[in-house]
């Protein structure tokens, strides 16, 4: 599995960005794909997944009401819908997934992982 980040940039707080992860040989019939993000001097944190076993996608609490993700599956791509982003969402965004080897679901491990997008949001 190959995964490939795009839309990162930079935006004004209260603004909007939509995240891309293209996701070669991955079947949507059984994954999982995550969101992560890692900030300056912060260690790196969950931030939104889906997955075929899961009930429903989820949300850390930062960004739980700003944040969507939604899938694609014609053309093998996550997005991450950022909404009234915030100073405190400026981080490298990372896709990760699972393509069923553990489990697909968004409480088990991510064995494949992008090169990671820029967010810069500014005050």
């Amino acid at each position: 599995v190959q995964l490939v980040e795009s839309g990162g940039g930079e935006v004004q707080a209260g603004g909007s960005l939509t995240l891309s992860c293209t996701a070669s040989g991955l079947s949507f019939a059984d994954y999982a794909i995550a969101w992560f993000r890692q900030a300056p001097g912060k260690e790196r944190e969950g931030v939104s997944c889906i997955s075929s076993r899961d009930a429903s996608p989820t949300y850390e609490d930062p960004v739980k009401g700003r944040f969507t993700i939604s899938t694609d599956s014609a053309k093998s791509v996550v997005y991450l819908q950022m909404n009234n982003l915030k100073v405190e969402d400026t981080a490298i965004y990372y896709c990760a997934a699972d393509d069923g080897t553990f489990g697909s679901r968004c409480s088990g491990y991510f064995g494949s992982w992008g090169q990671g997008t820029q967010v810069t949001v500014s005050s």
